[in-house]
């Protein structure tokens, strides 16, 4: 190897010794890194992280002997301006040759021979070569524990998060949401994602714990609104009450009104729900269930008064199109009537008979709205020839 060629040699080994420190300098920095240098693994994860380690080793080892090498070769080239044929053949062995000592790893006594196990030599290139190889199995092992922790732990503090705010919760409303079976599963899954990331599968858990917590969370933020507002919401409650007992009354009036009309069935008789919903709201009252249960009864009360005062109304106002629908009839008879005579079929005995009946079904009481429509339909037909 010439002088030049030694000392380009060296520049790039040198270049290139300081990118593997940086690397390693970063890996060691890295969080994950850090975490399980301390960590208690188990399972797939000790196993891979175990190998990772040997690894390590090996890495740390072949750097140490690589730099060794490099510090060697630049000492001989600074001991002279202008080396001689004697340091340019050790800088030539150092940087070309197998100059890269891997000594054989101390290992247990059960592990041990008797035999001898020769130290492995290797050039600068292949002990990079090694020690890229080996970085590759240390960082892979971190990506892949990196990943799960990412994805997973985010969510455990969430769901944590949610349980911290259930107690809160809790002590604000002096209730208990019977969560501790809960708090331990967390805990186991939390401890199963730190110890053994890699052989454990806490996605099904975990997401039936994240809706199980934020339904509770949300039935106890709905409980304590509830029991800061009950006085309020009750006395509005009342007043809703109080439209539903008046829609239901305005029904039965409805119903009086048009029965004597209009022949009803018996299933058409207005039932009143106010007071069975006064009686629930009494018991309410009363009641030593937990706020969460009581928000939930009264909740479902006040949608039961709503819908009770709406369904009133809509009876009523059914009844009451009842004598609309009889007024249409009667008055598309007459227009019948009407164009009856325009064609000469008044005195038509057919014809005639049709109107008669129909004319006494529509002004029967109380009419029988289904067979009134009918006649009339009839008459018409009877009027155009049996066409409609």
């Amino acid at each position: 190897m010439s002088r030049e060629a030694a000392d380009y040699a060296l520049r790039a080994r040198a270049d290139e010794r300081d990118r593997i420190s940086g690397d390693l300098l970063d890996l060691e920095a890295h969080t994950t890194y850090q975490v399980l240098k301390g960590a208690s693994l188990r399972g797939t994860t000790e196993r891979r992280w175990a190998t990772a380690q040997d690894d390590l080793d090996v890495l740390w080892r072949l750097n140490d002997a690589y730099r060794a090498v490099l510090r060697r070769a630049e000492q001989i080239r600074a001991s002279r301006a202008r080396p001689g044929a004697e340091q340019l053949s050790a800088l030539t062995e150092l940087l070309a040759g197998s100059s890269v000592v891997l000594r054989v790893a101390a290992r247990p006594v059960e592990q041990r021979s008797l035999l001898p196990h020769p130290d492995l030599r290797l050039t600068l290139d292949e002990a990079v070569i090694r020690m890229e190889a080996a970085f590759r199995g240390v960082t892979s092992a971190l990506n892949d524990i990196d990943a799960v922790w990412n994805a997973v732990l985010p969510r455990l503090d969430g769901a944590e998060a949610d349980l911290r705010q259930i107690c809160d919760l809790e002590r604000e409303l002096g209730e208990s949401a019977g969560l501790t079976a809960e708090a331990s599963e967390l805990a186991r899954l939390r401890t199963a994602t730190l110890e053994n990331p890699l052989g454990s599968c806490v996605d099904p858990d975990l997401d039936r714990l994240t809706r199980l917590l934020a339904s509770s969370r949300a039935e106890l933020d709905l409980a304590i609104t509830v029991k800061r507002e009950f006085a309020e919401r009750r006395e509005n409650l009342v007043a809703a009450l109080d439209l539903v007992r008046a829609a239901e009354s305005e029904a039965r009036l409805a119903h009086g009104a048009v029965v004597a009309k209009i022949a009803l069935p018996p299933q058409a008789q207005p039932r009143g729900q106010v007071d069975a919903l006064a009686a629930e709201l009494d018991a309410l009252d009363v009641s030593a269930d937990p706020w969460v249960l009581r928000a939930k009864r009264l909740a479902r009360l006040e949608d039961d008064a709503r819908q009770a005062a709406e369904q009133a109304r809509t009876t009523a106002k059914a009844l009451y199109g009842l004598i609309g629908r009889r007024d249409e009839l009667r008055g598309r008879l007459g227009a019948c009537e009407a164009m009856a005579a325009r064609k000469g079929l008044a005195e038509d005995p057919a014809v005639s008979e049709s109107f008669v009946r129909a004319r006494a079904l529509l002004w029967s009481a109380p009419c029988n709205l289904t067979k009134a429509a009918a006649a009339v339909e009839a008459y018409q037909r009877a009027i155009h020839g049996g066409k409609r």
